[in-house]
């Protein structure tokens, strides 16, 4: 019975070194990155650290342009986001299209996409935190966004 804890600390370190190992490998950008805290309530996220992201230049005079992401498969269904711009700043971002499998996925995405909605808005990025419990969703999310924004050509 004294070996059970050598083994319980020998395996928390090698799993430490494990993540810490994963998470400093240099050249595996993530689709999903971005600052660990968030204020208030809500979902937790991930901690991915992450160098603050690039700010978009003043936007030119321009109008209003849009465009839609692809439909993206994610594990529990499939969605597409549409990004709307003013110059070449994010004015607003929609979720048009959205299936899911089960009744418990749709509940999980109506609470989840207001939060990545608000990434996106605040980042002016598509180089988001995923929310916790919602990996598949925040991934998806995260690369028809971008899509929208290469369609736009805002960086």
């Amino acid at each position: 019975m004294k070996r059970a804890p050598l083994f319980v600390v020998a395996g928390t370190i090698a799993g430490f070194a494990g993540i810490l190992a994963f998470n400093t490998r240099p050249g595996t950008p993530s689709a999903l990155a971005g600052p660990a805290s968030h204020a208030g309530g809500g979902a937790h996220r991930g901690s991915q650290a992450r160098a603050a992201p690039a700010r978009i230049p003043a936007a030119p005079a321009g109008g209003v342009r849009s465009a839609v992401g692809p439909t993206e498969q994610y594990g529990y269904g499939q969605l597409a986001v549409k990004v709307t711009a003013r110059g070449h700043r994010i004015t607003n971002v929609t979720v048009p299209t959205i299936q899911t499998a089960e009744s418990y996925s749709q509940q999980l995405a109506t609470q989840v996409i207001p939060t990545l909605r608000s990434e996106v808005l605040s980042g002016q990025t598509a180089r988001i935190n995923g929310v916790s419990g919602a990996t598949y969703t925040s991934e998806a999310y995260a690369m028809s966004v971008q899509a929208a924004l290469d369609k736009l050509q805002i960086k």
